[in-house]
């Protein structure tokens, strides 16, 4: 059974209400559309108030360790892969 988003480590009940406005509320949902595309939605639905704490908390929730621990190669990854899906075509 898969767990409920407010149940994965890292990420509190705003941010499991925001992501459950965008269709994201269970661990399955969020490992399909992935940690990037998941703050991109968030971004685009709520603008600057998602800050890049969410993207590395979801990342790491999906890895199952705090958000703190996430390396540096890992968020640099990150940012390449969001600013690959965000600039104009």
């Amino acid at each position: 059974m898969t767990r409920r988003i407010a149940d994965l480590r890292n990420l509190g009940p705003k941010t499991a209400a925001m992501l459950g406005e965008i269709g994201v509320g269970t661990e399955a949902e969020l490992r399909a559309l992935g940690a990037v595309e998941c703050y991109c939605r968030l971004r685009f639905a709520f603008g600057r108030q998602i800050s890049l704490n969410a993207l590395h908390a979801m990342e790491a929730a999906l890895l199952n360790i705090d958000w703190r621990a996430l390396d540096a190669q890992t968020k640099d990854r990150l940012l390449r892969e969001v600013a690959v899906r965000t600039e104009p075509l």
